[in-house]
């Protein structure tokens, strides 16, 4: 096909496209950080129930907003570069591509990573909420299970691939 847009023209449309991917993955993040609050706010109302004293102090309101705060950048990066490869960040099939580029050069799993770890355990911190904390590492098992799951499925998508990137980079950090 003949492209008989000036280079201006396609740099213009390239500057757009990258405009629209980092507000696609602006947008799924903070949702992913309304979700993490909301866990942590369930805490809260079961530390009530419970009878369990917060925690919340000047240093864990610091550390939660730091734990947040780099959850939410590492999804960030994560989920542009899933966006940018076309790809779905919410998908139950087999991904067509492989990136090992950026945060998946480091973690297998920046996703959960930032998000199930960081953002969850960040919210617990802002609010104070020891049961908040428990249930995200309660759900640390599940989402390991569901990652087993997804990277049979990269095996059998990538194979040889997929297993000399396994040897070098860790499932988490």
């Amino acid at each position: 096909m003949l492209n008989l847009r000036s280079p201006k023209e396609q740099e213009m449309n390239s500057d757009s496209g990258r405009v629209v991917t980092f507000l696609r993955s602006l947008l799924h993040n903070i949702g992913v950080v309304l979700v993490g609050l909301f866990i942590a706010y369930i805490g809260t109302r079961l530390d009530s129930v419970l009878g369990i004293l917060n925690f919340r102090s000047l240093n864990s309101t610091i550390a939660g907003g730091l734990l947040v705060t780099a959850g939410f950048s590492l999804r960030m990066w994560a989920t542009y570069i899933f966006y940018e490869h076309e790809m779905k960040v919410i998908s139950l099939s087999p991904q067509a591509v492989f990136i090992t580029s950026g945060p998946y050069g480091f973690s297998r799993n920046p996703l959960y990573l930032g998000g199930n770890v960081l953002i969850f355990s960040g919210a617990s911190c802002l609010l104070g909420s020891p049961s908040a904390l428990g249930l995200t590492l309660i759900h640390l098992p599940l989402v390991d299970l569901f990652i087993r799951r997804e990277e049979k499925q990269l095996e059998a998508t990538f194979g040889d691939q997929w297993l000399s990137y396994k040897c070098h980079v860790r499932r988490w950090l």
